[in-house]
């Protein structure tokens, strides 16, 4: 029943794979609840009935970013029955999902990540190399973990790389030297080892690297040098955009940094430093 849609959000609108696992998961629990049969019931679905999903997903306990979420697969799907002339009703025109609660993301502290404290954590080896600079390549330029994954060697010059972002956005990122020399290192145990790929992290059969593959690698590694409770890939996002912004980088430049399509999405970060700033102010001045 879903075949179509999730074929649209894979080849139209290039969802990761990630997302189109999520939308598929989230519309089936709909449809389960809806005992809908064929998408031509969809046609038939009220705004008043989507609330009551609503309310029966908020009694199990679940957050309001996780609702919304689910919210946001049935939009789209509902765009899409539109746009296909599966349906002329969309009941989500008139639904409001649950506010979500703010929190400020999670970071590292610049000491945690300096490059002396990484040296005695990474081997010398091409698995360690191709760790250390997985990790280097998250807190260095702020990419994703779908954007990380997807590098391609031909996507690297001198002191860039060009990443291909959501909806097929493509940005420049400039990328220090000790990145570079660190590529060209990778490269040369790679060749080394006969390990040829169009992909700069690769499997040994030159295939790109899994999401859960790199998940895992950068907890393991955030664990032994960090003291934070969540280890992901996106922490090191965060914390490049907040240790750029402590350095004085402008808002504006960090939206295009991060790929955000909107300033909003990028002022988060904003109150990360603020809170710096606060706890910096309260400990140094006498009348703190």
């Amino acid at each position: 029943m879903l075949e179509g849609f999730l074929n649209y959000l894979r080849f139209e609108k290039r969802f990761s794979e990630h997302t189109i696992i999520a939308y598929e998961i989230d519309l089936s629990e709909f449809i389960l609840f809806s005992e809908i049969n064929k998408i031509s019931e969809f046609s038939s679905i009220t705004s008043s009935f989507v609330r009551s999903w609503i309310v029966e997903l908020i009694e199990k306990g679940l957050k309001a970013k996780s609702v919304n979420r689910k919210l946001a697969a049935l939009r789209t799907f509902y765009k899409w029955l539109r746009k296909e002339e599966l349906t002329s009703s969309n009941p989500m025109a008139k639904v409001r999902g649950p506010k979500n609660e703010k929190r400020l993301p999670s970071f590292a502290k610049e000491s945690e990540l300096h490059p002396t404290k990484l040296d005695l954590v990474f081997s010398e080896d091409e698995k360690g190399v191709m760790d250390r600079l997985m990790m280097e390549m998250f807190y260095q330029t702020g990419i994703r973990l779908s954007e990380l994954i997807n590098l391609k060697k031909s996507d690297i010059s001198s002191g860039k790389i060009k990443v291909l972002g959501k909806r097929n956005k493509e940005r420049i990122i400039p990328v220090s030297s000790s990145l570079m020399d660190l590529l060209k290192k990778l490269y040369n145990i790679q060749s080394k080892n006969k390990r040829e790929s169009k992909y700069v992290f690769c499997r040994d059969n030159g295939q790109k690297l899994y999401a859960t593959f790199v998940y895992r690698r950068i907890n393991y590694y955030l664990s032994l040098a960090t003291s934070l409770d969540k280890k992901s890939p996106h922490i090191l996002r965060h914390s490049f955009a907040t240790h750029m912004l402590n350095r004085g980088a402008g808002i504006e430049t960090l939206k295009d940094l991060l790929g955000h399509a909107n300033l909003s999405a990028t002022q988060i970060y904003t109150h990360n430093s603020f809170a710096q700033l606060n706890n910096i102010y309260k400990q140094s001045h006498p009348r703190g």
